[in-house]
């Protein structure tokens, strides 16, 4: 029987019954007049939990949606589309409210635990800061990951930071081949900072442990890519060098997938690397669909481009409804408050050293 930690809090949905949702017209639809563009007065989805009243007192859950994307609704079937790929003549939802005078609700308290307890309108230290201790944080992250091992799916979306030390990366590695990690998400900096450990024992030239800088040790990573790009994968590479640590090597074990997005201050890159903004867009799409828990750690714009794309639910395949849960791991507050301010409020940041954050998660899952 699945035992369900209580940091999983279970769904709260809208009474429909309310008047203003009992009394709400149909939500009404326009179609896309080209491909790519939108009808005007377009419904602009959030990655809360948003319904569309189809008739009869019927409302539908949208579906894995996302930040800034719009609801084609077909009979009594909506899906969350993003504008690039709108097709002319596509039923897309119109209406600019929320609260059901449109048709369409925006439900953003399905997770919050209903008690009697009113709060101070005043208090201290009402949000996360480098002051905010994080002991709570961890022993929920620590129940999350337990379940989701089993009954869920992780996504680490990685910097180059994490490769750059021993420990992080032996840590990183025994996270994936326990189980903790279904998707990795990263730029080609993490896989070469990392690949180069696994053959040089550097990450940019500085030796892994000591720190210390190794004689021409700058070139290791543009080494470790020319090596790469000569045999024409990762996989080959780590079987024909012989490659038996870090955390692409325990992907590749594992069998894990990975999503590598390009940027134009790449170096190479690696053959698995994604040119496309879009494509490695659409790429990463596909595990933000299926997401339960995402640490994002040590990558600011992988962190609000990720963030963007996951919702702050899942629907179950038995069509409950479950919270999705995402950590963000950053020195500063930055990151957290950029999420937050681009509609990611339910990110959950802890301030601490990359390094130290993921050998203290290995520390106390580990058997």
């Amino acid at each position: 029987m699945q035992v369900i930690p209580d940091v999983i809090t279970a769904y709260n949905p809208p009474d429909f019954t309310a008047a203003e949702l009992a009394n709400a017209p149909v939500a009404r639809v326009e179609p896309a007049p080209a491909d790519g563009v939108l009808p005007d007065n377009y419904h602009g989805t959030s990655n809360h939990p948003e319904y569309v009243h189809v008739g009869g007192g019927k409302w539908l859950l949208a579906p894995e949606s996302r930040m800034d994307a719009v609801l084609v609704l077909r009979g009594c079937e909506v899906t969350v589309v993003e504008p690039r790929r709108v097709k002319k003549g596509d039923p897309v939802v119109i209406g600019r409210t929320e609260n059901g005078e449109d048709g369409i609700y925006l439900h953003v308290f399905g997770f919050e635990q209903l008690n009697d307890s009113t709060p101070d309108k005043f208090s201290f230290r009402s949000r996360g800061t480098r002051e905010t201790p994080f002991s709570r944080s961890y022993d929920e992250l620590y129940k999350v990951l337990r379940h989701d091992r089993d009954h869920g799916y992780i996504v680490w979306v990685l910097g180059p930071a994490v490769a750059f030390d021993m420990d992080s990366r032996a840590a990183m590695q025994g996270l994936i081949e326990n189980g903790f990690c279904h998707a990795l998400l990263a730029g080609n900096a993490l896989a070469t900072h990392d690949l180069e450990a696994a053959r040089f024992r550097t990450g940019l030239g500085q030796d892994i442990y000591t720190q210390t800088l190794q004689p021409l040790g700058h070139y290791n990573h543009l080494d470790i890519i020319n090596e790469i790009r000569k045999r024409g994968s990762i996989a080959k590479t780590v079987e024909e060098l012989k490659l038996r640590d870090g955390i692409i090597f325990a992907c590749e074990r594992k069998g894990i997938p990975y999503v590598l997005a390009g940027s134009i201050r790449d170096d190479g890159p690696l053959p698995e690397v994604i040119h496309d903004a879009y494509d490695a867009q659409d790429a990463m799409r596909v595990h933000a669909r299926k997401a339960t828990t995402v640490i994002a750690l040590a990558t600011q714009l992988h962190s609000i481009a990720f963030g963007n794309m996951v919702p702050s639910y899942l629907v179950k395949p038995d069509g409950s409804v479950r919270p999705v849960f995402f950590y963000v791991v950053d020195m500063t507050e930055f990151c957290v408050d950029k999420l937050a301010n681009r509609g990611s409020a339910q990110a959950v940041g802890i301030l601490t050293n990359a390094q130290d954050f993921i050998v203290n998660i290995w520390n106390n899952l580990k058997e």
